[in-house]
């Protein structure tokens, strides 16, 4: 199969360096620094995102506050503020449905079909900056399909417009790695290695028969086509899981004390669930302690979809852990995941969950929480709004309804 000859009409459009840049558009006084937006500002504080300025000098997404302070000690380190990420990603949705019907991907993330993207991208940008901040700097990736130009969107970051298609396809794989390719990792990298496949090219020219054997999956093909300028399904991805962690801090060590922040985060991850359509075969939950030893159990269950359920599951497995050494780290997730339209609920299961709808509703309606478990009454003060990028479904409903 040769490569996609079709017309280029899918653009992917990546808000760079997001949190960090609406930061800067919001206090001129940050432009044209290393800045850097964190979950606290504290020296174990996670860095959620880097500003263009921060990343020259190395400073990435998922440093400790400390190691960005070590490379640049002038480093400014806000912690984030979500409603005004939300703010933008909103105006962002809204001046793109002047072109067509947008998906978010994430809070960054739109894709967009035009007949005639080279015409229209430049307007965007411009119009992005003129309309939502001067500051803000957008990549557009083109291509034959979602995938191809999410990779053309990550070639010249910042602010970048660039194009994947069959005249220059061979050109850019030869100057990208495989763990450049978005969903390879390095699990991945080893499997296409075993098949000898080391390089893009050599991913691309790879025959479909050949990527299931290394993939041991029908993924594989998915591959061979993505690669080839041609949609594989519709999504991109497979979802796997849902699950929220959360860095304490506060020592707790007992499961009582971690009780309440355990709920929170199963309320948070089961609202996910739903709203995305899925109920769950099993809960996983894991500890990191604070001498960064790690302790991690997963239970196999019949299907759930109520949070509630998912917390006793929980709680019982966290109950479990053999350790009561500080925790640093909690994280819960449900996995085994399946279409809710293909379960067959019994009657009381039925009444149940639309009842859990119900209180959804209420909740995207009036904010997250409004109706929650008295468990988690005192969290606020602990576990502070977030923003989880695949939410974005969500975050638009809540804000909009």
């Amino acid at each position: 199969m040769n490569f996609n000859s079709g017309p280029s009409r899918v653009i992917h459009l990546d808000l760079n360096s997001c949190f960090a840049s609406i930061e800067q558009q919001a206090n001129p006084f940050l432009r044209g620094k290393p800045i850097a937006v964190a979950a606290y500002n504290s020296p174990g504080g996670c860095i959620l995102a880097a500003s263009v300025e921060a990343k020259k000098f190395g400073i990435k997404t998922g440093m400790r506050v400390r190691e960005g302070q070590a490379i640049f000690p002038k480093l400014v380190v806000l912690t984030s503020d979500p409603n005004k990420y939300r703010d933008v990603h909103l105006k962002f949705k809204k001046l793109l449905s002047d072109y067509g019907h947008p998906t978010a991907k994430s809070i960054d993330e739109f894709v967009l079909e035009l007949d005639d993207p080279w015409k229209y991208a430049p307007e965007i940008k411009s119009r992005i900056k003129k309309e939502i901040g001067e500051w803000l700097r957008v990549s557009v990736g083109i291509s034959t399909n979602r995938y191809l130009a999410k990779v053309a969107a990550g070639l010249h970051k910042p602010d970048g417009l660039d194009e994947i298609c069959s005249s220059n396809f061979q050109k850019i794989f030869s100057g990208l790695s495989l763990m450049d390719l978005t969903g390879i990792k390095k699990g991945n990298t080893t499997r296409l290695n075993s098949a000898g496949i080391f390089t893009v090219l050599d991913f691309y020219n790879a025959s479909g028969r050949n990527l299931q054997a290394a993939f041991h999956s029908i993924i594989g093909h998915d591959w061979f086509l993505r690669l080839h300028g041609y949609e594989a399904d519709g999504q991109e991805f497979a979802r796997r899981s849902f699950g929220n962690s959360f860095a304490l801090p506060v020592p707790y060590s007992k499961p009582e004390e971690l009780a309440p922040i355990l709920a929170k985060l199963v309320e948070k991850t089961g609202f996910r669930l739903r709203t995305a359509g899925y109920h769950a075969g099993g809960v996983h939950v894991s500890l990191v302690f604070r001498d960064w030893s790690f302790w991690h159990h997963g239970q196999k269950v019949a299907t759930i979809f109520d949070s509630r359920d998912i917390f006793k599951i929980a709680f019982k497995i966290l109950s479990s852990c053999p350790n009561r050494k500080p925790v640093h780290t909690l994280a819960v997730s449900v996995f085994n995941l399946e279409k809710n339209t293909c379960q067959q609920l019994g009657f009381f299961d039925d009444r149940k969950e639309e009842l859990v709808k119900a209180m959804d509703k209420v909740n995207k309606r009036w904010g997250d929480f409004v109706i929650c478990p008295a468990s988690m009454m005192e969290t606020a003060s602990v576990v502070h709004d977030r923003i989880a990028f695949g939410r974005v479904r969500e975050l638009e409903e809540s804000v909009l309804y």
